[in-house]
């Protein structure tokens, strides 16, 4: 564990905190992609299969049941509770070109060829363009409201932050993982034009666009 680490979750707990909270109070998940919560729930899933046969600590351990329930709990606001405001027509990212990609490259590239480390190493890879679907739906739409993006900017800052951890580690511990080294700054990338445009225009009271992601 370093600051970097801790910061990282942090981030990344208050953007999730963020979504939600903007969904109860407004009743409403027009501009949330449902897709790609959808996709963050499935890389907790494949990821924290370990839950019940790897205890490392209770901070970790309490991390992954709050963004496994968090996961969830939202997946289940946009598909049930608030389905009316889901904006289907403009979530139509076709998912099957990450996930059958994904799923390949897990095979092909992991640290060893068992069940939970393929489904690890796919957690990892589904990781890096998750938000896809959702940079995809803004460039649709025009535009983004300010809470969504105030989300997308801690996302995007969790996984700044988990870059300098492991600079941090590899400098200190000599620790070099080469899988989630490479997909965070892949991730990271994906980020890059949104930063801009977040110091640019939102942080200066205008609303924001993007360009198509792909």
């Amino acid at each position: 564990m370093n600051v970097f680490r801790i910061l990282g979750d942090i981030s990344h707990l208050l953007a999730i905190i963020i979504l939600l909270l903007k969904i109860q109070r407004s009743k409403s998940c027009a501009g949330i992609s449902g897709k790609s919560q959808i996709l963050f729930a499935l890389v907790f899933t494949t990821r924290y299969l370990d839950l019940f046969t790897n205890f490392i600590s209770v901070y970790n351990t309490v991390m992954k049941v709050i963004f496994l329930l968090c996961a969830y709990i939202t997946v289940y606001m946009i598909y049930g509770k608030f389905r009316k405001t889901f904006d289907s027509e403009n979530d139509s990212f076709r998912l099957e070109f990450l996930l059958v990609p994904v799923t390949g490259l897990s095979f092909l590239e992991n640290h060893s060829f068992t069940p939970l480390e393929i489904l690890w190493t796919f957690s990892i890879y589904l990781e890096s363009v998750a938000i896809l679907p959702q940079l995809f739906m803004i460039s649709k739409t025009g535009e983004a409201e300010t809470i969504t993006t105030h989300y997308l900017f801690f996302l995007g800052l969790y996984r700044a932050l988990y870059i300098a951890n492991w600079i941090w580690r590899y400098h200190t511990e000599k620790f070099y993982d080469q899988i989630a080294v490479v997909s965070g700054v892949v991730q990271t990338i994906f980020y890059c034009d949104f930063f801009y445009l977040y110091v640019t225009k939102v942080l200066k009271g205008k609303k924001l666009s993007l360009p198509m992601p792909i």
